[in-house]
């Protein structure tokens, strides 16, 4: 199905990575920084960031047994809910402040669901990313920061914060190592978007080497930003006299 790309004049980042790979930290603190740098920021995250998504990340997000979840949720219903959630997300509140020139700072996005629902769930990939298509308009991540950390130490992590626990918390860690070979897997195949940054050191230092990879992205974007305006330049006709 061929998808038309708006056009827009902001920039989507979006963060990835196990549970508890500290990339909601690294995303706040990457937020700080862009404004203090005098960019425009959007903070947001999936699934939710509209009223109604964040409706279905409750449902999603629930443990079996605990409202509003009463049974055990399969693999199709997760990943239906998470795309009628991403729908909603991209169409009121990315896509709008992408064309108002922003910059979207997003936790989790469409690398999540391959890597969840995909390689850790055994749905197919390729559906999968046709209906992201779908769900999306189209829209792709401009850059994707990939926070790397052993499984175990992830879920250490988080069980450090025993009232966040939720049901992804709770599957087994061999579900965890497939989602995070299904992370290497989409990295190792996009290079150029996603980029690698090892999230085991202290939250400050890896705050220095996700802002040396945005740095990097933003001077570059602002590089080919110039010459597509001056190549549209030189492309007008010369006016009559």
């Amino acid at each position: 199905m061929a998808v038309r790309r708006k056009s827009r004049s902001g920039l989507l980042i979006t963060f990835e990575g196990v549970e508890g790979s500290g990339k909601t930290t690294q995303l706040r603190r990457l937020a700080t920084l862009l404004r203090q740098d005098g960019y425009r920021v959007v903070e947001t995250r999936e699934p939710g960031g509209t009223a109604t998504a964040e409706r279905i990340r409750e449902i999603l997000l629930s443990k079996p047994g605990r409202l509003p979840v009463t049974e055990p949720m399969t693999a199709a219903c997760e990943v239906l809910l998470i795309l009628a959630a991403r729908s909603q997300h991209v169409t009121h509140v990315i896509e709008p402040a992408l064309q108002a020139g922003s910059i979207v700072l997003c936790d989790r996005f469409s690398d999540s669901t391959l890597a969840y629902q995909g390689y850790a769930r055994g749905l197919d990939l390729a559906m999968l990313r046709e209906m992201n298509r779908l769900a999306t308009g189209g829209l792709e991540p401009d850059l994707t920061l990939l926070l790397e950390v052993p499984v175990a130490s992830g879920l250490i992590r988080r069980r450090k914060f025993a009232l966040e626990q939720n049901r992804l918390d709770h599957e087994t860690s061999e579900f965890h190592e497939k989602v995070r070979r299904g992370f290497q897997a989409l990295a190792a195949g996009d290079p150029k978007r996603i980029k690698r940054i090892d999230g085991l050191p202290h939250p400050e230092t890896v705050a220095l080497e996700v802002r040396s990879v945005v740095g990097a992205f933003l001077t570059k974007a602002r590089v080919n930003r110039l010459r597509t305006v001056m190549s549209a330049l030189r492309a007008r006709p010369p006016r009559s006299r």
